[in-house]
């Protein structure tokens, strides 16, 4: 019990599970090594764990690993997400019109065109899939620029930040309108209620300390546990619930769950999501017989980023520049763009939701996100060193120019 609890101390009080450097590296290492170990001899055996069901009779639970992770450990990942955006959208970045208008044309064409580019590529065979390359992971967009973004200027991660948000909202959005089942009204409604009551606890929590607010604490653990139960059995996929936790959380108590939180949701919660979402056996195909699926999400989740956040985001700069705001453009803006092709975790979720009729798309798919976001990695990452370079060059030249202006003229 002692060494448990010197575990769970030792994880909340490391930095480095906060960094985003770090949650990029372990992300990719976990999907790297689901990769090798779904494909070694004994893969199979792998795969038969991950589908291997663990049930809650009591409750009518019967789910596989593989769902209890994507359905009720990502609902804590998107719980973080939703704490976050309602930070951005009422003191943050996103906060205003004049804030929130410049990310959230970007964002449009972020959106658009890669779906668009997906349904040209392969429309006519798998359409359900066009949701898939709309999405940017967060952790991973900003781990690249921890990586590689030393000595850019603070308003390229702002900016990433903000559209990566917006980008979240709209993968929510989604989420629960296109990957919802028949809908159990009467479970929605209890789930609903359970969320009101859980806000309205985050409020009573704010103005209370000791003893009092430790209790009111684990009837919000309880109730946030109810809230994903009957969200789940209502057919609007369970993640939801964990979004829908963070919105109505009064922000400051907001603020110091998701901070207790994150550490576990980078350590546990994604590379498990990544592990278990990665284990997929590589179809024994030549290239030409991988599906236009598989094409459709490797082309458009990089290129299609880039093509549709650079292109409005310049719509966007032409715009606001006349109005004397400031906004991304030229190189800075398509380096945000490459960057924010990298999908990974939405995407990979949006793929099991959009096939989950078929696993080869499935398999396909999932190699064609780690694909397109490999060569999202590659691309924002060298365009992000060039930009980092080019400002640290000139930030030195600014500060010799800065000495010699200081320097008394000789005559």
């Amino acid at each position: 019990m002692m060494v448990a609890r010197r575990a769970v101390r030792a994880i909340h009080n490391a930095s480095v599970l906060r960094s985003d450097r770090f949650s990029a590296v372990l992300l990719l290492s976990a999907a790297v090594l689901a990769l090798v170990l779904a494909n070694l001899p004994f893969g199979q055996s792998v795969l038969d764990l991950k589908d291997a069901h663990l049930a809650i009779p009591l409750l009518g639970l019967d789910l596989s690993v593989g769902h209890w992770i994507q359905d009720g450990l990502l609902a804590v990942f998107f719980f973080v997400v939703a704490v976050e955006l309602k930070h951005e959208l009422t003191v943050g970045q996103l906060s205003s019109f004049g804030k929130a208008v410049v990310p959230a044309i970007g964002a449009i064409g972020g959106v658009a065109v890669p779906a668009l580019v997906y349904l040209a590529i392969a429309g006519s065979t798998a359409p359900q899939g066009w949701p898939i390359p709309t999405a940017t992971d967060i952790a991973f967009a900003l781990g690249v620029f921890a990586v590689f973004g030393k000595g850019l200027p603070s308003t390229l991660r702002i900016y990433l930040l903000a559209l990566a948000v917006l980008d979240d909202l709209v993968a929510i959005i989604i989420i629960a309108l296109f990957f919802t089942t028949d809908v159990n009204i009467g479970a929605l409604a209890l789930g609903a209620a359970a969320i009101a009551a859980f806000g309205v606890l985050s409020a009573v929590m704010a103005k209370l300390s000791g003893a009092p607010k430790f209790a009111v604490g684990a009837l919000m653990l309880l109730l946030a546990l109810v809230a994903w139960f009957f969200v789940h059995e209502s057919g609007v996929h369970a993640t939801i619930a964990g979004v829908a936790l963070g919105l109505v959380m009064v922000r400051s108590v907001g603020h110091t769950a998701a901070d207790v939180i994150q550490p576990y949701s980078n350590a546990i919660v994604l590379p498990l999501f990544a592990l278990s979402a990665a284990m997929v056996a590589i179809p024994q195909v030549a290239p030409s017989e991988l599906v236009p699926a598989f094409w459709g999400i490797a082309i458009a989740l990089p290129f299609g980023k880039i093509l549709g956040i650079t292109l409005f985001g310049t719509i966007a700069y032409l715009v606001v520049r006349r109005r004397g705001m400031a906004a991304l453009h030229g190189m800075d803006l398509v380096t945000v763009a490459a960057v924010a092709g990298i999908g990974f975790t939405v995407s990979l979720l949006m793929n099991e939701l959009a096939f989950a009729q078929s696993q080869l798309i499935v398999a396909e798919g999932t190699l064609a996100v780690l694909l397109g976001s490999a060569i999202a990695i590659v691309i924002g990452g060298s365009l992000v060193a060039l930009r980092s370079r080019y400002y640290r060059t000139h930030a030195s030249e600014d500060e010799h120019q800065d000495v010699e202006e200081q320097l008394p003229s000789e005559r």
